[in-house]
């Protein structure tokens, strides 16, 4: 059974991706604890609200570091939501820039749409070869809460290394919905409150991270 923390740095909805992730046969433990984070086989970065908020808070439980140390001996990292969001270099909110974690090049900033938030079901284009939607129809739906995103995948390419997988939907205009970067992973939208299709995608995080 894989062993994944739920890093618990006053942010998401932790619960509710607790019970998910025991849905699909994960041990799940939440908490802040630092050594807890490290040692588990997978760890999972939720987030709601604001994004200067949630690096505040993750900064107050060394998050930042965490995620470094564990993506930098390839152990595998799942964000949600704003748990994607910082893992990007900034975010941009009301006019305030915030440093993120800077895992990936890019900015979060609020998307150009008629109706915002982008609250509610909403399909996906997975990235060609895709492990997170393997499975999947083109028509699954997963739930999405938020008014700002990546409008523009920034990261270089390098022959050297295999390009990331990045998967794109639509509300307004395109925007990142979720990335698969080797051990580090991560979705704008909420798996753990997708029903089945949620449910799927988290499974098959989980098997590969084993």
């Amino acid at each position: 059974m894989t062993r994944v923390v739920v890093l618990d740095y006053g942010s998401g909805n932790l619960r509710s991706a607790e019970r998910a992730l025991r849905r699909v046969g994960a041990d799940v433990e939440v908490t802040a604890d630092h050594r807890a984070a490290l040692a588990a086989d997978a760890l999972v970065v939720p987030g709601v609200g604001a994004y200067a908020a949630c690096m505040t808070g993750l900064d107050a439980v060394r998050g930042g570091r965490i995620i470094g140390e564990r993506l930098a001996g390839g152990r595998p990292v799942l964000g949600i939501c704003v748990g994607m969001q910082i893992l990007f270099e900034r975010g941009v909110e009301h006019g305030i820039e915030s440093a993120g974690c800077g895992e990936w090049p890019g900015t979060v900033e609020r998307l150009h749409a008629d109706v915002l938030p982008h609250m509610g079901w909403n399909t996906v284009r997975a990235a060609e070869g895709s492990v997170l939607f393997d499975g999947l129809d083109d028509d699954a739906r997963f739930y999405f809460v938020h008014s700002y995103g990546v409008r523009k995948w920034e990261l270089v390419p390098d022959s050297t290394l295999r390009a990331p997988l990045v998967t794109w939907a639509n509300h307004g205009e395109d925007f990142v919905a979720a990335v698969e970067n080797g051990a580090l992973c991560a979705t704008q939208f909420h798996p753990e409150k997708s029903g089945d299709a949620g449910a799927h995608l988290l499974e098959n995080w989980l098997s590969s991270t084993r």
